[in-house]
């Protein structure tokens, strides 16, 4: 099979299903979104040693993005729920991550944070902007098409997983944080 198709020539293409449509659609920019955060992480786990603590977890975030992206591919009159798997846990499983991470470190998350400080922590933060634009996109496409409830809890803990995982790497790696302004929300 060739890579090329030249199907998408102008400026279409397929769903999972066989349904065409624009570049542009809703659809598309959703999964290209969360495809390029798929990548990013990927690129994340190459800066890492294989036997990092991180890899495995990491590797089951970008597998269920998969499974997620093919989910957000399938226009709802083609979907057969027995092979699209759902992200179902995926937000436990990140907020389980994220109180392990924040436990772990000397100091709570009371501040906005400048992304920096090492490359792993900015990575981290490229990764959670990308899925803040990720999750703006979907509540559009969900304003459209209705999407399932577990997706948009699992792209909205993974953002807060990956402020999470730039905070410890930026403690694992000796660095100080560099604070912007104290977080206003929650107080009396």
């Amino acid at each position: 099979m060739k890579i090329y198709t030249k199907t998408g020539d102008r400026g279409q293409t397929d769903l999972l299903g066989g349904t065409r449509v624009d570049k542009d659609d809703i659809r598309v920019d959703v999964y290209g979104t969360l495809d390029e955060v798929n990548s990013f992480i990927g690129l994340l786990r190459t800066k890492l040693n294989s036997d990092h603590k991180w890899q495995n977890k990491l590797h089951t975030i970008q597998i269920e993005l998969m499974n997620t992206m093919s989910h957000l591919a399938t226009p709802q009159d083609k979907k057969d729920q027995s092979k699209l798997p759902l992200p179902k846990e995926m937000a436990t499983f990140c907020e389980k991550w994220i109180d392990e991470l924040e436990g772990g470190l000397s100091s709570k998350s009371e501040y906005f944070i400048l992304p920096g400080g090492n490359e792993i922590s900015a990575l981290c933060h490229v990764v959670r902007s990308q899925l803040r634009s990720a999750e703006r996109k979907t509540i559009s496409l969900h304003k459209i098409h209705p999407v399932d409830k577990s997706i948009l809890f699992f792209i909205n803990r993974l953002s807060d997983l990956f402020f999470s995982l730039s905070r410890s790497a930026m403690e694992e790696a000796g660095l100080t944080e560099e604070r912007w302004k104290a977080f206003l929300y929650g107080r009396a």
